[in-house]
């Protein structure tokens, strides 16, 4: 009888999942997605809700160059046909999310075919230890696969414990439109976007808008990452600091009480003001509190470790499940990995992670060698290598200080230079006898400093001898060996992130390389 197992079962086919079925289609492994609605990119057709993302599409960028251009699309699925990027379908800098939705569709058409809709998965097993996985779908149609790639996304609301929050209504369902707000107190509980996303949309309707969570508001502008409070969605911040009867409300919500006239009793405990507690009036309370991943699809013997407050899988720096071998992850819940620091939860960052899951997939079961070149392994072919690529790459500008570019010496005057490995992944291509590793990151206390205030110190970007000082995205050489690092060389970071300075850049780059050089075994 032939085998009808797959070598990969893909559960959803939102962009993650695309993306991992367009390099399984191109390297020609069997494979199927399965995807639970009737069209890709089942999240986007509801969230957000009012419409508009916030992952920019910068279509005028005054480049030729399609690596270069990748920097400032945020939205596009790694591929080498021109018609599939979606700077072609929208020309808003924050697009609409129906112009994604229509994207994904025409991408899986064209690059991931073998997709089942319809399919909504209800359980995922293992009936022999180390032997296939047998996935069955809500329709009774059964799958087996040597390897499970779990690309759902957060599908779960992340509801917090709260006495009563089950009475207020929630992002995934409220109504949108404003006008059914006209003259209320409303409640936001929540500091992320979606919160205000929402809270932003009643500003023109609504009596009194009060965002609450016990955590502090972080600006995107700030600490650089993209996932907290962004500018599109912060006009509410405004019309609370100019006194226009909205507030954020710092403390925890301890209890939500629904009246008989359908208003709302609301006790907050605030986290200043000598930790006061009141009672406030709402008219309407939405619960604004992000998303979970959902692990209940799996059996007993194969449910993956969480982590985070079990938002999130845990993950091995190969994106495989710490606990359940051969089942990998994709997309947004690989956040763990560089939870609120980096950009596995966004499409600009993921489509890289999982190109690097690909390569982790094909290496590991099919022999097949980490994409890279062969480069005489002097200083000076190495330095012109590492300013090469940090000039021009996509991948290490949108994955910053997660992937990195490794410089593995063969030890006979060569070397590979590997792109874009998660920077600690061990063991093959990587090996333990030393290497390098290249990423672009910001500085340390990035996060702390107004870029905004002149009065904060600033190094001058001639200075290369004090680079390590810089806040800004720059490119970090580490030399690694047995996992340790030996020494570090920070690159000047540049206003116009052109690292092009024979003096300033490339010199400096030869002379640590050439300090830190690895000796050639006997």
């Amino acid at each position: 009888m032939p085998d009808n197992t797959l070598d990969y079962l893909v559960i959803g086919a939102g962009p993650a999942g695309l993306q991992l079925g367009h390099f399984l289609q191109r390297a020609g492994r069997r494979y199927r997605i399965l995807e639970a609605g009737p069209t890709p990119g089942t999240f986007f057709r509801t969230f957000p809700r009012h419409r508009q993302l916030i992952s920019i599409n910068k279509k005028h960028t005054g480049w030729d160059d399609p690596e270069l251009n990748l920097r400032v699309d945020w939205n596009s699925l790694l591929t080498d046909d021109p018609d599939l990027l979606f700077t072609r379908y929208s020309d808003r800098y924050f697009p609409a999310a129906d112009d994604f939705v229509r994207y994904l569709g025409d991408f899986a058409a064209a690059q991931a075919p073998h997709i089942t809709y319809d399919a909504r998965v209800a359980e995922v097993a293992r009936p022999e230890p180390g032997g296939p996985f047998r996935v069955t779908d809500e329709q009774g149609r059964t799958y087996r696969a040597r390897r499970v790639v779990v690309a759902t996304g957060v599908t779960r609301l992340n509801t917090p414990q709260i006495p009563g929050i089950e009475t207020a209504e929630g992002y995934d369902t409220f109504s949108t439109d404003p006008a059914g707000f006209t003259g209320m107190r409303v409640l936001v509980i929540g500091k992320g976007n979606s919160a205000f996303e929402t809270a932003d949309s009643l500003v023109e309707t609504a009596a009194v808008i009060h965002v609450a969570g016990p955590h502090s508001v972080r600006l995107a502008w700030r600490t650089h990452f993209v996932g907290h409070l962004r500018a599109v969605n912060n006009n509410f911040l405004d019309t609370y600091q100019l006194k226009s009867q909205n507030a954020v409300l710092d403390g925890d919500v301890t209890r939500v009480e629904r009246r008989p006239d359908g208003s709302y009793l609301v006790t907050v405990s605030f986290v200043r003001a000598d930790e006061v507690t009141k009672d406030i009036p709402y008219d309407r309370v939405i619960v604004c509190t992000g998303f979970r991943f959902d692990a209940s699809i799996f059996a007993p013997e194969c449910r993956p470790e969480l982590t985070i407050k079990d938002r999130f899988p845990a993950l091995t720096p190969a994106y495989e499940s710490v606990n359940v071998p051969g089942l990998y992850f994709a997309g947004t819940i690989t956040q763990s990995r560089d939870f609120k620091r980096g950009t596995n939860g966004f499409i600009h960052g993921f489509r890289y992670g999982v190109r690097a899951l690909h390569r982790v997939l094909e290496a590991r079961y099919h022999d097949v060698p980490w994409h890279g070149r062969t480069l005489a392994a002097d200083h000076a072919t190495l330095a012109a290598a590492v300013l090469e690529r940090v000039n021009r790459s996509s991948g290490l500008w949108q994955q910053f200080g997660f992937l990195a570019d490794v410089i593995v010496p063969d030890g006979h005057g060569g070397a590979r230079y590997l792109e874009e490995l998660p920077i600690d992944l061990a063991g093959p291509p990587v090996g333990d006898g030393g290497h390098f590793a290249v990423t672009l990151e910001y500085g340390p206390g990035h996060d702390q400093v107004d870029p905004f205030d002149i009065a904060v110190g600033r190094i001058r970007q001639s200075d290369a001898a004090r680079a390590d000082e810089g806040h800004y995205l720059h490119p970090v050489v580490r030399r690694f060996r047995n996992g340790v690092v030996e020494a570090v060389h920070h690159i000047t970071e540049n206003l116009e992130n052109e690292w092009t300075s024979e003096q300033v850049h490339l010199r400096p780059l030869q002379d640590f390389l050439q300090r830190q050089a690895l000796p050639i075994p006997a």
